[in-house]
């Protein structure tokens, strides 16, 4: 078979294989498979992991079982052996899912497939169970076309706590380093920069993770009777809060730089715009370009607040409130160093004395890929030839801690990050979607790939 009839064979084949991934994408998406007992059952996430197991062993993959991680999830691990002199390539995707965060907000059903204007919506369509899906489709495609075997060597890693940043497999990984010892590791889970622009993301950022508590009162009081001199821990936590961000919105945490600039492909502002459903009138923050802003200066979001809700609330001088805040960091910042920062931060600029606790959740190191190497350049072909137009690469500014370790498990081995999420999947938000022909082409692309790269 010549190589372009092979490629017209594979493009045949991950076509034709549509249906069958949106039937099991359907089912995938239906698991709420959250690794978080405080909200939903953990057997939803058993029940996504032997999903698929099934899948892969399907395929042809052997020794296929369900590893418990040091965090209780469980990872699902599968292999291929290598034909004589082929290289082996490891294969990671996640199964776990974030909570729906708002489902009133959601437009359709969150725990349902829906087909809605070309795109196919429900929590984990595109982070990660698209990705899953995706490859199941690129090993079939490759099935169809060479027969029941593989070119190359293969080992299927599915993580069942990835949204927790509980490390269950980064702790797991150092331990059985042999069981997934590979020649290249792709990484999928991540998203082109459009729909439609093959892209391998470079860097992605590192993450700090803490809740802070501030205490006042023995407990709240009357705020008619006590307001404008019992102190508010409520107004506190406001204050301390914004210090953490200057006027025009760049992050400004005492000990940490905040002027990196990012020289790769730009992000346009127009396009950011659109892509985060920035409203009409209201600025993009910070003072860098939105590529300096989103890869290579630290950015703090406030994920959470303990407060009463407006609906319920009573004329009371609150004695306590927390937040929960996310400090991711680009390349180059070292993650304990961002917590000891951080840390120091709060703790001088908390106000009026006021009691604060600060309770560290989890940690991880930003990762920059290696540039060259022949998977990178066969990866890079097989993108070109799937989307009939050249690669490009990005900056990612989600963190994937389990890359650090990889890279200083397997060295030499080339750790190359791609996926289905491109910006408009909304991952993380409601209404989370994939774009089918994102699977469809990087399908293609991870088959053209395996084949060539063997």
């Amino acid at each position: 078979m010549t190589d372009d009839s092979r490629t017209a064979a594979l493009r045949a084949a991950a076509r034709g294989l549509m249906p069958r991934a949106k039937n099991d994408l359907t089912e995938l998406v239906s698991f709420r498979s959250v690794y978080d007992a405080r909200q939903f059952p953990v057997e939803e996430c058993e029940r996504a992991a032997r999903w698929v197991a099934d899948a892969f062993a399907a395929e042809g993959l052997t020794d296929v079982g369900l590893h418990e991680t040091p965090d209780g999830s469980k990872a699902v691990i599968a292999r291929y052996p290598a034909p004589a002199g082929a290289p082996t390539v490891l294969l990671y995707c996640h199964y776990d899912v974030q909570p729906p965060v708002d489902e009133a907000a959601w437009d359709t059903p969150v725990w349902e497939l829906t087909d809605r204007d070309g795109r196919w919506y429900g929590r984990g369509s595109a982070d990660c169970k698209g990705n899953i899906v995706m490859l199941l489709t690129a090993l079939r495609a490759l099935r169809e076309v060479h027969g029941d075997g593989y070119p190359v060597g293969l080992i299927l890693v599915s993580e069942g706590s990835e949204e927790q940043g509980t490390g269950g497999l980064e702790e797991f990984v150092p331990g059985n380093a042999d069981l997934l010892r590979a020649d290249t590791l792709l990484i999928c889970d991540c998203g082109n920069f459009a729909v439609g622009v093959p892209t391998l993301t470079e860097t992605l950022r590192g993450n700090v993770n803490l809740v802070l508590t501030v205490e006042t009162l023995a407990s709240s009081m009357h705020s008619g009777m006590f307001g404008g001199a019992a102190p508010d821990a409520l107004a506190a936590l406001i204050h301390l809060l914004s210090t953490l961000r200057d006027a025009d919105g760049n992050t400004t945490v005492a000990g940490l730089a905040n002027d990196q600039t990012w020289d790769g492909v730009q992000y346009p502002d127009a396009q950011f715009r659109s892509d985060a459903g920035v409203l009409d009138g209201v600025d993009i923050v910070g003072s860098g370009t939105v590529s300096d802003m989103l890869w290579a200066r630290p950015a703090l979001t406030v994920l959470g607040m303990d407060v009463p809700p407006v609906v319920g609330s009573a004329a009371a001088v609150q004695a306590k409130a927390a937040a929960r805040v996310n400090l991711r960091i680009p390349p180059g910042t070292d993650p304990e160093s961002a917590l000891k920062a951080l840390t120091a931060h709060l703790e001088a600029n908390v106000p009026w004395h006021a009691k604060l606790t600060i309770t560290p959740e989890a940690t991880g190191a930003p990762f920059r890929s290696a540039a060259g190497g022949p998977a990178r350049t066969a990866l890079e072909s097989a993108l070109a030839v799937a989307y009939d137009r050249p690669s490009t690469t990005q900056g990612q500014g989600g963190s994937i801690p389990l890359c650090n370790v990889f890279a200083a498990t397997y060295p030499d081995s080339e750790i190359l990050l791609l996926g289905v999420e491109e910006p408009t999947c909304l991952i993380h938000a409601p209404n989370e979607s994939v774009d089918p022909s994102e699977i469809e082409n990087l399908a293609l692309s991870v088959a053209l790939f395996l084949s060539s790269y063997a």
